[in-house]
């Protein structure tokens, strides 16, 4: 049984061996064979203490006198230390082991005893670990400008690494003084640190004395933990007699100097001076270190900047230490000797460290990725400068997007429920108002709110706490406090102001406020949807900006580097691109009708022919004809799917083998699945490895490798720096990439994404669906860059949750999309208009201005472009138009409407059939005929639950 009592005597069976014969420490014993031997440990244990008692002039008798007579007389009940205890068993084992008398009945078990001893010094830690130990140093992670970001290091450990002797001796006797009087006398334990602190804590209440040594608490801080057991003080025992036996006291000192927390987020006195005093550890005053050692005992407890009162008694404490040892020379003596009342204390820098809050799934990339280039990790020893790419407005910009877009998407689809409030602060108001001095004039919720670390540190609404409700149904309206001291009025529904209570922090979108209105503040929850954003330098790869997904406390994959998602239509240029490469234009005219193809390698079986797959388009629409560049702006399944017959290569299945080559060529997959369903998106892609093609399109074929670490150096000198990785994909020329940017530049002007139609004269991109709108996507770029957007449910676990009939790339992902490239152009480049070609692409082509007769609710109207065509050697342009479809097919579809003057052909359907007359059009669909005989053809890996193998609808 685990009594208190059992618990204290196995601390004291810890205690005897190493303060007895500390090179014979045994750590098992048998509960039936060496009960005797335990016994005559104790009383060994015993007679030492009291030798220790006799040194210090302590009468031991008449302290368990005075404690068995009135136990409340040594330390009442505040003192936790002894509650549990049983003075009467206490005094039957100090008889049984201190003056070695015959008890009736034994005041404990010695097995229980013995058990528990064994229990703790089971699997010790290897003391050996700390010989030539150096601690994980702190790593500076720059941003692209090289101004500092983010620290990189490991868990609990901020140090920077000083050798002993560049500390000077005052500050090494200012640890010694404040920690450990005796650290070059005793082995470890030092008893009559003991004595004190156990005499000290039995007769005063208030804070607790432990006794423990620096090598004590240098073991508690490196190999057995801080956990407030016996278990851990009688490990921290054994291992810091072992550490004495295998270091020399100046390696100890050291490895404590670099490791003990000190307050200000520093591990280590060298990263402590200088957060507290802007200098290095190498250039203390006998005060400044005086502070640092007193900060030991309690950095929050004696913190300077929230207790200077504390920390002034204990910076006295420490010097007056320091004179009565003798560790101060004459000079120091005789001007601390003179000086009345407590010591002032020293000059400090400003506690400047603000929280970030923003870029951590970027900054773990970097971690990622520098371990990988230049063999750093976060525990290396070593402090190293991390140049990044990280632009930080942009990051913000990104952030704020995507956390506004999700939330926008759930509220719009009443898919958003309030589950309660980030924090209540009631308690911490309390204490503020318990505390309060008389010229603080801020109230107690606003000081609250600002001192508050709420769990989403990494989203971007503003945190408000309520501070008025109303005190009726009909009564006045929610009120809440903000930071700056607005009280503000708050938009509230009823479901959810039955969960909120006063001094509840809430997440609020401000609007309004101007001039002397204070606005109004709109409520913001946590969405379930999830997403992701990544911003990429075209020319050089750069990765400005990363968006992992909603926040890094809630989730830490990053979902644009981590996870793969199928891209629905965004893998349509893919498609295109072969064809252009071809030699088809982008008039080329190309079947919408429906197509049915036999699955690759698919075999008779029985004498029956195999179920064909025949897409669908998203409306459910389509026939007749239309330019390969109508099928692309409006993203058209059936007439995608007709370039694999005839567009690309002469049979489907060539063509299909075309398109994965060029896939793996371009980076988009390293492994491409070899099935027609392929080219409308089925094969799931990252969100980076999309972006870097896109990126390549921009950059009419040379696709960047995308990367977050420019260069890495330790002490001064360069250890890594990256050298540019484009590769040119070289299967297709600029000519055929340049026209793929024109035609996905009237993605915005004409099609699926028009919805931003101002901004096609300077971005090109694409929307994608995946069936049952699981994903949506938008990938666009500019001359500069390019950011792709993705979002859906994470369905982990085989739940799967859609976005939802209607939720597409154009209506979901696109507004995202919007103010990041508008950050884009305030942050990294300016607005231009998307370059001509270039003059290796210009020579293969001609662009002519050209415009299409649009039918739009039945009205006319023209639209001007440029069309670039392919030239052949003569420097004609080559008359593609017919390849694909014959004219007479064309004519049938043209005498179905009639129309005048000059137009694009795409155009001339029957309205009820017009691509442009359906909302959305970025989704790609399957259609089986027999759903369970196709799934034999499809490769394993495609879906994520059964369901959903293969995204068709039948």
């Amino acid at each position: 049984m685990e009594t208190v009592f059992v618990k204290i005597l196995a601390a004291a069976l810890a205690f005897s061996q190493v303060a007895v014969n500390p090179g014979a420490v045994k750590t098992e014993f048998s509960r039936d064979r060496d009960q005797r031997q335990v016994t005559q440990l104790l009383q060994a244990g015993c007679k030492h203490m009291l030798d220790v008692f006799a040194i210090e002039n302590i009468n031991i008798d008449d302290l368990i006198e005075t404690a068995m007579n009135d136990p409340q007389a040594v330390g009442g009940e505040t003192n936790k230390e002894f509650r549990g205890i049983n003075f009467g068993d206490l005094h039957a084992a100090y008889r049984q082991f201190c003056k070695r008398q015959e008890t009736a009945k034994p005041a404990v078990d010695l097995g229980d005893v013995i058990d528990f001893y064994n229990k703790a010094t089971g699997n010790l830690p290897d003391h050996n670990k700390l010989n030539g130990l150096r601690l994980p140093g702190v790593s500076a992670v720059l941003d692209g400008s090289g101004r500092h970001f983010a620290d990189m290091f490991q868990d609990n450990q901020r140090s920077s690494w000083i050798s002993l002797n560049k500390v000077p001796v005052h500050v090494r006797n200012a640890f010694i003084a404040a920690e450990d009087k005796r650290f070059y006398q005793h082995k470890g334990v030092d008893e009559r640190g003991l004595v004190r602190a156990f005499l000290n804590n039995l007769t005063q209440a208030g804070r607790r004395e432990g006794g423990s040594t620096i090598t004590q608490q240098l073991v508690k801080n490196l190999l057995v933990g801080e956990d407030r057991t016996y278990e851990r003080k009688i490990r921290e025992t054994i291992i810091a007699t072992r550490v004495e036996s295998t270091l020399g006291k100046e390696q100890i000192l050291e490895l404590y100097l670099n490791s003990v927390y000190l307050g200000r987020g520093s591990w280590g006195i060298e990263r402590a001076a200088r957060n507290y005093f802007d200098k290095s550890a190498s250039e203390l005053s006998v005060e400044e270190g005086a502070l640092l050692a007193g900060l030991t005992k309690g950095p929050n407890f004696f913190s300077p900047d929230r207790q200077p009162a504390r920390a002034q008694g204990r910076l006295a404490y420490v010097l007056g230490r320091m004179q009565e040892d003798g560790m101060l020379g004459a000079a120091e003596n005789a001007r601390l000797h003179g000086r009345p009342g407590l010591p002032s204390l020293p000059a400090m820098a400003p506690n400047q460290r603000a929280r970030r809050d923003i870029g951590f799934h970027f900054v773990d990339e970097v971690t990622r990725e520098v371990k990988t280039v230049a063999g750093v990790t976060e525990a290396a020893p070593e402090s190293y400068t991390i140049r990044s790419t990280i632009n930080p407005q942009l990051q913000r910009a990104t952030e704020e997007a995507l956390q506004e877009g999700l939330f926008q998407y759930e509220r719009d689809n009443g898919r958003l429920e309030f589950k309660g409030a980030e924090a209540n602060l009631s308690q911490a108001i309390g204490r503020i108002e318990a505390e309060r001095k008389p010229n603080e004039k801020r109230p107690a919720w606003q000081q609250a709110l600002i001192s508050a670390r709420l769990p989403l540190y990494d989203v971007h609404w503003t945190p408000a706490v309520v501070v008025e409700a109303p005190a009726s149904k009909k009564g006045a309206a929610w009120h809440v406090g903000l930071a700056d001291g607005r009280i503000v009025p708050l938009t509230l529904d009823p479901r959810t102001q039955r969960k909120l209570k006063i001094h509840d922090v809430v997440l609020v979108h401000l609007s309004g406020g101007k001039g002397k209105a204070p606005g109004r503040a709109q409520l913001r929850m946590r969405p379930e949807v999830q997403g992701a954003v990544v911003v990429l330098e075209n020319k050089t790869g750069r990765i400005l900006a990363m968006a992992g997904g909603f926040s890094y406390p809630l989730s830490q994959l990053n979902r644009t580097t981590q996870a793969a998602r199928q891209p629905g239509s965004t893998i349509k240029p893919l498609t295109y691109l072969a064809a252009l490469g071809k030699g088809l234009q982008p008039d080329t005219l190309v079947s919408d009708d429906e197509i049915a193809l036999r699955p690759v390698g698919a075999r008779a079986r029985g004498g029956r022919e195999p179920e064909y797959w025949a897409p669908k388009n998203y409306d459910g629409g389509g026939g007749g004809v239309l330019t390969m560049r109508a099928a692309l702006e409006n993203s058209r399944n059936r007439a995608t799917v007709h370039l694999l017959d005839g567009g690309i290569e002469l049979k489907p299945e060539a063509s299909l083998n075309r398109i994965c080559d060029l896939a793996v060529e371009a980076q988009i997959y390293r492994e491409c699945q070899r099935v027609y369903p392929l080219v409308l998106g089925a094969q799931p892609v990252r969100p980076i490895d999309l972006a870097a093609f896109y990126a390549a399109i921009a950059n009419e074929g040379k696709r960047p490798t995308p990367y977050v670490v420019e260069s890495v150096e330790r002490d001064g000198q360069n250890i890594f720096r990256h050298q540019a990785a484009s590769v040119m994909i070289k299967s297709v020329d600029p000519a055929a990439f340049y026209q793929l940017k024109t035609m996905l530049q009237g993605v915005l002007a004409r099609g699926t994404a028009r919805s931003i139609a101002r901004l096609s004269p300077y971005v090109a991109g694409k929307t994608g669906t995946s069936e049952d709108e699981n994903d949506v996507w938008f990938v666009g770029f500019t001359n500069d860059v390019t950011v792709a957007v993705w979002l859906g449910y994470d369905n982990a676990g085989g739940r799967r949750r859609t976005l939802g009939s209607g939720s597409t790339g154009g209506a979901v992902a696109v507004p995202v999309f919007d103010p990041i490239i508008e950050a884009a152009w305030a942050h990294v480049a300016s607005k231009r208009a998307l370059a001509p070609p270039s003059p290796e692409a210009a020579r293969q082509l001609s662009c002519n201005s050209s415009d299409l007769e649009l039918n739009e609710s039945r009205r006319r109207s023209r639209t001007a472009f440029t069309e670039c065509f392919r030239l052949d050697r003569k420097g004609r342009v080559i008359d593609t138009r017919y390849r694909l479809v014959s004219r007479e097919s064309d004519r049938q579809d043209r005498d179905e409407i009639p129309i005048r003057g000059r137009s694009e052909r795409a155009y001339a359907f029957d309205p009820s059939r017009s691509p442009w007359e359906s909302p959305w059009q970025g989704a790609s669909q399957w259609r089986p005929r027999r759903e369970n005989e196709w799934r034999g053809h499809h490769p394993r890996g495609f879906h994520a639950s059964r369901r959903s193998n293969f995204m068709y609808r039948r």
